[in-house]
């Protein structure tokens, strides 16, 4: 990219999916100059969106990278998906950002689809602008958006254009800061026009309604307006500028990517407006000479990539860093990335994003220093709640090794992944964000990798107990030549209440078994209980060693470790063995207008209701909090997703056990001897 001094502006797009951001960025690139022609992600060949996954799906499924030079200014977009389960990989690149560009649908129905991300963007401080998009598809009014927007943030929501209309059609805008009137071309810039005659009045009005809230923050331009004085123009540009940079206003421009209307006056807010790199590091807490990594890529063609914005510069090839732990790291090769392409960089300036490669044991969220200097810690960003998950397993065992570094490397791509131990069955589960999240996931790694894989969902963690106490006998006795095997113990067995676990004691007199191999009796019992009766670990009994016998020479401590699980396993299946399952408690953030719908559909599933309370700080969103049967866990997320228009999600942990009905609990057990 060429240098134009000042750095590179960092622009993310974020909003719902949907909303256009890809064809936005596709848009924004034609009407610079830096690609020819105008690609469709419908067609299939626009810049984002081109791994096979993203065009099968039809939209975003990872972060994308796209460059431009327009006006002497060099840009980097990101473009982060706008589904949930996609967007948890790009937050960390979202921060980096110098401003985020909120793509949204004109219809005001659907303005709460944006309120999540609004509320990020506000958490981050990140600067941001809204781009309502499609708004040759409008159907409703500008003011009515303005009014479902407001609630959504503590920033006023500032329209910087108002349409023009040709009956019910939409064919232009007036540019309030500047009062001039434009005609959409499609493909071409718009025409600037006289101002209709039809829309003075109502120009003036917003344009007074503009100014008053800017003048909000603004002593000089408040004095102006009450003295009915015209506001100086580098004022009022000026306070659009300030106001935005410091989170107190949010811009509103309107447009169609697929048309080009808008965007090259978007572009003009884009580098009038865009706060500077070095605020971006303050924000951040970056002192000048650093790199922030926010993405590792594992490309088939360039190999693995750290994807970093550098604070400062400029850098390149073979240059080197240090990073936290004041290692010293030598950068490898440079690249631009553009899509799916790479082009390498001989050197890279202040506030460019590039990946780099080589920097083997950086990860997403460290920060390098190419000063010499070690740098500060970068600081803890909040990761997303993982709700769905799979056992993954390979149909060849001779595949076992593949797998594991195979998804290793995805997770260390994908924020919103996880592969790690369940820690109730120790099965190895791959987690996301979201069903699809994951089916998307698994598809990568069967087209990068190979991989023959074969998924169920995890094990719910059923556990087993007894009703009644038991005495129990348990004698291991081996004789095989030699020293035999002998050990001899007698075991007091009673139910807990529920919740307090295990509990092991002894009441030996007369030294009835050597103290030395009391230990093993307890590992023994352990040892029967991860697998009771019922085939499921074993909870909330008591068990005491009473009594037994030792031979002085054939006793040892396995033997008496296999004579307490002996008689462990039979005073279990004597004692009216019974089957537990977990519940846990979910915490449903939702819109209120899906809570009924919810609470419905999960009483269904033996739901107990706790309680609803609006949202804190959000507008017209739930929390509701309920009690749920662990097996009802998988697929909860895409349930509630289809109740809420994509955007109601939950938070679980568990809560306690609860004893299954005969019936089910039958049905469980049968389905745990089948063969998988």
């Amino acid at each position: 990219m060429k240098d134009s001094g000042s750095g590179s502006k960092l622009i993310a797009l974020v909003g719902p999916a949907g909303a256009g951001k890809t064809s936005l960025a596709e848009a924004i690139l034609f009407a610079a100059g830096a690609i020819p022609r105008l690609g469709a992600v419908r067609q299939g060949n626009s810049i984002g969106d081109a791994t096979p996954e993203a065009r099968a799906r039809g939209g975003s499924t990872e972060l994308n990278l796209m460059r431009f030079h327009w006006m002497d200014d060099n840009y980097v977009l990101l473009d982060i998906p706008g589904s949930p389960g996609f967007a948890a990989d790009g937050r960390l690149a979202l921060a980096t950002a110098d401003l985020a560009l909120v793509v949204i649908d004109p219809d005001p129905a659907r303005a709460p689809q944006v309120e999540p991300v609004l509320r990020q963007l506000e958490a981050l401080g990140v600067p941001h602008a809204v781009f309502v998009n499609k708004i040759d598809q409008a159907r409703g009014t500008i003011e009515e958006l303005l009014e479902a927007l407001q609630p959504m943030g503590d920033a006023a929501f500032v329209a910087r254009q108002i349409p023009i209309r040709s009956g019910e059609q939409i064919d232009g805008f007036v540019d309030l800061a500047l009062e001039r009137a434009y005609h959409y071309r499609p493909g071409q810039p718009s025409e600037r026009i006289a101002m209709p005659a039809s829309i003075q009045a109502i120009e003036a009005s917003a344009r007074f309604h503009m100014l008053e809230q800017l003048a909000d923050h603004d002593d000089i331009l408040l004095e102006q307006l009450l003295s009915d004085e015209i506001p100086d123009l580098d004022l009022v540009f000026g306070d659009l500028t300030r106001e935005m940079a410091a989170g107190q206003a949010i811009p509103l421009l309107f447009g169609s990517a697929l048309n080009g209307f808008g965007v090259r006056r978007l572009l003009k807010m884009l580098r009038h407006d865009t706060p500077a790199m070095e605020e971006t590091a303050k924000r951040l807490g970056i002192d000048e000479g650093t790199a922030q990594v926010f993405k590792i890529m594992n490309g088939s063609t360039v190999g693995r990539l750290a994807l970093l914005r550098l604070f400062g510069g400029p850098a390149a090839e073979a240059a080197e860093l240090t990073d936290g732990e004041g290692r010293l790291l030598r950068a490898g090769a440079l690249f631009a990335l553009q899509g799916l392409s790479a082009t390498k960089l001989k050197a890279i300036e202040r506030g460019d994003v590039v990946g780099v490669a080589k920097l083997d044991g950086v990860r997403a969220g460290d920060r390098l220093s190419i000063t010499g200097k070690r740098t500060a810690a970068a600081r803890p960003w909040e990761k997303a709640t993982l709700n769905c998950a799979l056992t993954l397993s390979v149909r060849d065992h001779k595949d076992e090794v593949l797998l594991s570094s195979a998804v290793g490397k995805l997770v260390e791509e994908d924020a919103g992944l996880d592969w790690s131990p369940d820690e109730w069955s120790q099965d190895m589960l791959i987690r996301g964000v979201t069903d699809e999240h994951l089916a998307m996931a698994l598809d990568r790694l069967k087209r990068r990798y190979g991989v023959d894989i074969s998924t169920r969902p995890p094990a719910t963690a059923y556990r087993e107990t007894i009703r009644k106490a038991v005495t129990q006998r348990g004698r291991h006795k081996k004789q095989s030549g030699g020293h035999g095997q002998f050990g001899d113990v007698v075991l007091e067995v009673r139910p807990l209440d529920r919740d307090q676990g295990f509990q092991f004691g002894e009441r030996i007199t007369g030294g009835a078994i050597p103290k030395q191999w009391i230990p093993a009796v307890e590992l023994g019992v352990r040892d029967a209980m991860m697998k009771g009766p019922l085939g499921f670990p074993v909870v909330d009994v008591a068990v005491t060693l009473v009594d037994g016998s030792f031979h002085s020479v054939d006793s040892s401590e396995l033997a008496f470790r296999l004579a307490g699980r002996l008689a462990m396993a039979e005073a279990l299946a004597g004692g009216t063995p019974y089957l537990l399952e977990p519940f846990a408690q979910v915490s449903i953030m939702a819109p209120g207008s899906a809570t009924s719908r919810i609470t419905s559909s999960l009483a269904a599933k033996r739901g107990q209701l706790l309680g609803i309370a609006p949202r804190d700080g959000w507008s017209r969103w739930d929390v509701i909090e309920m009690l749920l049967p662990g097996a009802e866990l998988h697929g909860l997320e895409a349930e509630l997703r289809s109740l809420s228009q994509g955007m109601a999600h939950f938070e679980a942990a568990f809560d306690h056990f609860a004893e299954v009905n005969p019936k089910a609990a039958s049905g469980i057990i049968q389905k745990r001897l089948e063969p998988a």
